[in-house]
């Protein structure tokens, strides 16, 4: 894990949007490509609606041109690091291999490695869907 994830990842959970549930969250995505891609939670009136840290560090990702995840940080305030929900785990997956390690962090310095396997095993992935016929109603 690169060293520069972590604090990329706490500049942009310091400009989370988060009023309604006060937790803060950033993430950190370095492409294949180098390039580092941030997030933060954006929540709204309809909450819990709202974006995730890593929705939105992926969508920066695949808005700047990148679509391959090579490592992955989340850090938030909370009392142990805290590991990206299942619809993120999910799309961390469609982007990255089940080796890309995933670095969950506390501000206050606490650290928990994994890897997107380790996180969702039994992912659901392409393969599945070998016999659907493409624009099929």
């Amino acid at each position: 894990m690169s060293d520069d994830l972590i604090p990329a990842a706490d500049t942009a959970r310091a400009r989370a949007y988060a009023p309604y549930s006060g937790f803060q969250v950033g993430a950190a995505i370095r492409s294949a490509s180098g390039a580092i891609h941030l997030g933060c939670n954006v929540e709204n009136v309809a909450y819990p609606e709202g974006t995730c840290a890593e929705a939105g560090a992926i969508a920066a990702m695949i808005a700047a041109g990148d679509s391959e995840i090579a490592e992955v940080a989340v850090i938030a305030d909370g009392s142990a690091p805290v590991p990206p929900c299942g619809g993120c785990r999910q799309k961390l997956a469609e982007f990255a291999g089940a080796d890309v390690p995933v670095t969950m962090a506390t501000v206050d310095g606490q650290i928990l490695r994994s890897t997107v396997g380790a996180l969702l095993p039994g992912r659901f992935v392409a393969d599945h869907m070998d016999r659907a016929t493409p624009g099929a109603p």
